[in-house]
């Protein structure tokens, strides 16, 4: 389900949630067949979600991702024979492409503060591009989330959040994590 997606839709995507699956799954018999030498991490399950949030994100905004990122390269418009051949080389989790404005760190929660000194970089340089940071349900509930969130809503930089919550970190429900205790996601988020 998608929340506070009040935002207008800035281009077409052209990667349809079939496209997006077959990825993955080409990645997959790649791992199966001895051809990747690193972690991987597959997204599967919100490709629609993705693909409406992309729509909104212009191809000259930065993109920063979690481990998670296949999916997120893709959409941002990152040429997906390249995206493929950087995982075959072992950087599944750590996809970086400075020219394409796409990071992404296998540190849970490790993009927030440089998505956020981009942000502020942009709002100084008088720039008019935005920053977009995509980080889980676990990350979302950290102190550094927190902290980051109201920085650039006081500084009123164009930095924007998008919390993926698939209820598990790792293993293990989030709620448990956090004791039953669960943060209501800003209407800004």
């Amino acid at each position: 389900m998608i929340q506070n997606l009040n935002y207008p839709i800035v281009r077409d995507i052209n990667f349809t949630e079939q496209d997006l699956q077959d990825f993955e799954l080409k990645i997959i018999e790649s791992w199966e067949g001895g051809k990747i030498r690193g972690p991987v991490h597959l997204s599967n399950g919100n490709e629609s979600q993705l693909i409406e949030i992309f729509k909104r994100i212009k191809t000259t905004d930065w993109v920063f991702s979690t481990w998670r990122s296949h999916y997120h390269a893709l959409l941002k418009g990152i040429d997906p024979t390249w995206v493929e051949q950087t995982i075959l080389d072992g950087k599944s989790i750590t996809i970086c492409n400075e020219k394409e404005k796409f990071y992404s760190s296998a540190i849970v929660g490790g993009t927030l503060s440089i998505a956020l000194g981009t942000a502020l970089s942009i709002k100084r340089d008088g720039g008019d591009d935005k920053v977009w940071v995509f980080v889980g349900d676990m990350s979302f509930e950290s102190g550094l989330f927190y902290e980051t969130h109201k920085y650039a809503r006081n500084l009123d930089l164009p930095l924007y959040f998008v919390v993926e919550d698939n209820g598990v970190s790792t293993y293990t429900p989030t709620i448990e994590t956090w004791g039953g205790k669960q943060r209501e996601i800003p209407e800004d988020v």
